[in-house]
């Protein structure tokens, strides 16, 4: 799964993307000019690995990822090349999900752009941005089309699709929120607009609002959210890269105080793959344990095909015994007298959570 960081500067941004990726990137680059993405890896935790690893004592242990793209504040009128202008954008047009971070904390060494935390504000500049870049696109590819002297029918029916994502920006709906058929978005497929990708709301609040519960627009945000079908959630960045330099039981015991009942990457992975339809099946043994994204509906031989594309090729059987029974017996063989291990033919559906042994032949 691919992330990209958007939002204005001095939102935490850079913040977040060190709290994932346990970088430590200094947080005033951008605002020296920089337009280079930052660009890591977010281990996502899982317990079920621990569970696993702690009995199988594996060679290896290796978690889901999240590569998480980080790129320079927009601030409004980005997209007519104001600030360091949209380039760097070009970094983001491919990723699963576009994360939005919203300043809703308050700090007084540290500016926001307009003067003001004013998150509702923040959403619509942002949105307004992404929007023009794709309105710039669209514009181009249907003043090519209508000014070729050789039309096809494939290009009229792109030049309709076209037509009708361009008036929905100029109402200022992002290309995700348009109502569009599945043969139109894929006529879209090839330009990918940065307006059409999900998007999840992080909204960046301090310590105070962490405790009270509430922040400035919360309930705004949250009516904004709901119509447009986004996930929002509320992070605590500064607090959480605190808490993390801190030693296990100082960390477990600020945790509990300030009443964090998830870290901000195991919030933001959880709602990334519900949102996006993912989830995930185990693979476990004395060499290895690892965890397996797939898209929820995936077929066993099809998630044979994520682990090497010979399995899926030879697939026999799947071996499946689900965590939470194995959790509960402690061991396999336990699981197995209960009856809780299945053999399983290739259509069927992978479950999140799946412990599976593939049996194959090449």
């Amino acid at each position: 799964m691919k992330i990209g960081l958007i939002g204005l500067p001095s939102t935490g941004k850079t913040s977040l993307f060190n709290l994932l990726t346990g970088s430590e990137i200094e947080v005033s680059e951008f605002s020296t000019g920089k337009i280079e993405a930052n660009i890591g890896i977010a281990k996502i935790p899982d317990e079920r690995l621990d569970f696993l690893k702690e009995m199988y004592k594996p060679k290896k242990t290796t978690h889901a990822t999240i590569e998480v793209i980080d790129v320079p504040g927009l601030v409004r009128g980005s997209s007519s090349g104001k600030g360091v202008g949209n380039q760097f954008l070009e970094n983001i047009r491919k990723t699963d999900v576009l994360v939005h971070v919203i300043r809703a904390f308050d700090n007084e060494h540290v500016l926001h752009t307009d003067g003001s935390v004013d998150p509702m504000r923040d959403v619509e500049t942002i949105n307004m941005e992404l929007l023009f870049a794709d309105l710039a696109v669209i514009e181009n590819r249907i003043g090519r089309i209508e000014t070729s002297k050789k039309v096809t029918k494939e290009n009229l029916e792109e030049l309709e699709v076209l037509k009708k994502c361009r008036d929905g920006l100029e109402e200022g709906l992002l290309l995700h929120n348009i109502q569009l058929e599945d043969h139109e978005r894929e006529l879209l497929r090839t330009f990918s607009f940065l307006s059409e990708q999900p998007m999840i709301m992080v909204v960046n609040i301090d310590e105070d609002q962490l405790t009270s519960g509430t922040y400035p627009g919360k309930d705004a945000m949250k009516a904004l959210a709901d119509e447009r079908g986004t996930p929002l959630i509320e992070i605590c960045v500064k607090t959480e890269l605190e808490i993390n330099k801190l030693e296990d039981e100082d960390r477990l015991l600020f945790i509990e105080e300030l009443g964090i009942k998830e870290s901000g990457i195991d919030l933001l992975s959880k709602t990334a793959y519900d949102y996006l339809g993912l989830v995930s099946f185990l693979t476990a043994g004395e060499d290895e344990v690892r965890a397996w994204p797939i898209r929820k509906g995936t077929i066993a031989k099809n998630a044979a095909g994520k682990i090497h594309s010979d399995i899926e090729k030879g697939f026999i059987r799947a071996e499946v015994c689900r965590f939470k029974d194995l959790k509960e017996y402690g061991s396999m063989h336990k699981a197995k007298e209960k009856g809780l291990v299945t053999l399983e033919g290739k259509e069927y559906i992978v479950q999140d959570g799946d412990i599976i042994n593939f049996r194959f032949n090449v």
